[in-house]
């Protein structure tokens, strides 16, 4: 199956926590604090693995999380850092951001790709004894780590493109160029899928040739297959058109073309200005007067024209030679850069503007501030410092003013997800 669609979620690892711990040692008094720092959340790594010709592995595991990083320990001990998770894709994937369609990631080169950080490990309590605090007893969370649905869309890298009516040719034409072996029969919608060859054209000289399965009018528009396979179209660098010029199935070879170009027109605009070339096949059926009329009609639209029967490999040569010649003069494929992120986005990544929510019911003040909770694991309720840092963090994330601005008194209940405490000023 062709899969060239997918959406899947992506976890980078939360970093690890930072140690509460106190210097234990026989014949030492007061050691002091020794808790380490936690280590760094596991990253997501999109890699291209040329043995994958299509996504459909994603349509069948949706999560990807990667580990958690370990937590610190005593005697300084800093937690281990987990391995990156690595998301080995075809070639040609472009990564979007579900939620905007930003794109992260063009997987066309070797190079891998971090599309999720894992999160910072949190500062174990050493870091927080001062000469008027010696004996902390709080340590920081590690942080989060990034997480993003993502759609994946495959899109194949090809230098040349065929495209056209279904039956007109192209499966054959490429089997008989390159290495391929598509399926080929006399009906429609044959190639149900898209088909790449490697045309050799010289020692160390190649060119790569898809064949995009038949398009028909209102392609564009989602009618018949088209639809699905014209995003291929998009990376090709030259489009190989070719018209069944014999009309042996009753269409006039003409309207072939205009509807075909209309097509690609209202798919991508870019496509009706991509540099083309007509290859009237069937040649060997057609009539001397039908190949002279519609040779006329293209070569006045000043687009090379090269008569061919890809059945008996007549011209076939000639046309490989000028799409070479052609190639040679044409930027290499496209490639997609990532597109920059958002300042709200970029906000929410950095920890500005976090949200909450504050309601009163029963006489309770209720906050709603999930991203508080791995502040609130590694506070001790019983140490006054402890609850000092958890005042400050309550105060610097705009809590308190607007509990303050809700009418909140003194020895009022606050319940901040789950945690019950009494007001005070």
């Amino acid at each position: 199956m062709f899969v060239d669609r997918a959406k899947i979620i992506i976890k980078a690892g939360d970093g690890g926590d930072g140690a509460v711990s106190f210097h234990r040692e026989k014949y030492v008094a007061a050691g002091g604090p020794d808790g380490g720092d936690g280590g760094r959340g596991g990253d997501v790594v999109f890699q291209v693995d040329d043995n994958f010709s299509t996504l459909i592995d994603f349509r069948y595991k949706r999560k990807y999380l990667a580990e958690r990083g370990q937590n610190g320990g005593a005697r300084n001990c800093t937690g281990r850092s987990a391995e990156p998770l690595i998301i080995k894709v075809p070639r040609g994937t472009i990564v979007r951001d579900a939620k905007t369609g930003r794109i992260m990631a063009d997987m066309s080169t070797d190079e891998p790709k971090v599309l999720a950080r894992g999160g910072r490990g949190g500062k174990g309590n050493v870091n927080f004894a001062t000469p008027t605090r010696q004996i902390p007893k709080f340590a920081k969370p590690g942080f989060p780590g990034e997480e993003f649905e993502v759609s994946l869309e495959l899109k194949l890298l090809a230098d040349v493109g065929l495209v056209g009516y279904p039956n007109v040719g192209k499966s054959t034409l490429i089997s008989v160029v390159s290495a391929a072996k598509p399926k080929i029969a006399n009906y429609h919608f044959t190639t149900l899928t898209p088909v790449l060859g490697v045309v050799r054209t010289g020692e160390e000289k190649s060119f790569v040739m898809a064949d995009i399965p038949g398009l028909i009018e209102g392609a564009g528009d989602g009618v018949g297959l088209g639809h699905e396979f014209l995003r291929h179209v998009e990376r090709c660098r030259l489009i190989v058109h070719v018209v069944d010029v014999s009309g042996i199935e009753g269409r006039d070879p003409k309207s072939d073309f205009e509807i075909i170009n209309k097509e690609l027109a209202k798919f991508n605009e870019e496509l009706a200005v991509r540099p083309q070339i007509v290859a009237a096949n069937k040649s060997d059926m057609a009539t001397d007067e039908q190949i002279s009329d519609f040779r006329q009609y293209i070569e006045e639209k000043e687009i090379p024209f090269f008569c061919i029967s890809a059945a008996t490999t007549k011209g076939t040569a000639q046309l490989i030679n000028k799409i070479t010649e052609v190639l040679e003069t044409l930027p290499p494929i496209k490639e997609y850069e990532p597109e920059p992120i958002p300042q709200a986005e970029l906000d929410d990544m950095l920890g500005n503007g976090k949200q909450f929510g504050v309601f009163v019911e029963d006489g309770i003040y209720y906050v709603e501030a999930p991203w508080i909770r791995p502040t609130m694991r590694v506070i001790d309720p019983d140490d006054y410092s402890s609850l000092q840092y958890f005042q400050r963090v309550l105060i610097n994330s705009g809590i308190i003013a607007k509990l303050e601005e809700m009418g909140i008194q003194e020895g009022d209940t606050v319940d901040l997800e789950g945690f019950e405490f009494d007001f005070v000023y």
